[in-house]
């Protein structure tokens, strides 16, 4: 069952500008790993974090390190399983996400679905 929907687009040259001026910015929204990634990269991750949190309604409780995003054994994208997440997921009855994120022509968009379905992330 879908509990909730997220979709966000970033454009990549404000958000690197955006970067630039306020350079804790980085380690405040990524963890150390993202944080070494390209700027379309990062776009890309935080409109997946601001999908996440569309998805399951607000952010409650979560902190942008709680929404760490990676790439599995098969390169997909998914988010790490924090302590944070997880709480966030259990307290909407929530067990899996699923993450699509693109970056092309200036623009990175990430497409989030939570849903209860049997099975943790």
């Amino acid at each position: 069952m879908i509990i909730g929907i997220g979709v966000d687009t970033v454009d990549i040259q404000r958000f690197e500008q955006q970067l630039e001026r306020t350079p804790k910015l980085r380690e405040r929204l990524f963890s150390a790993a993202e944080g070494q990634l390209a700027i379309p990269s990062l776009a890309a991750r935080f409109a997946a974090k601001e999908a996440l949190i569309k998805a399951l309604g607000d952010s409650g409780d979560l902190t942008w390190p709680d929404m760490e995003v990676r790439r599995n054994e098969l390169r997909a994208p998914e988010f790490v399983p924090t302590r944070g997440l997880t709480a966030a997921l259990e307290a909407r009855g929530a067990d899996r996400i699923h993450l699509t994120m693109t970056h092309d022509t200036g623009v990175a968009t990430a497409f989030v679905i939570v849903e209860h379905g049997g099975g943790a992330e």
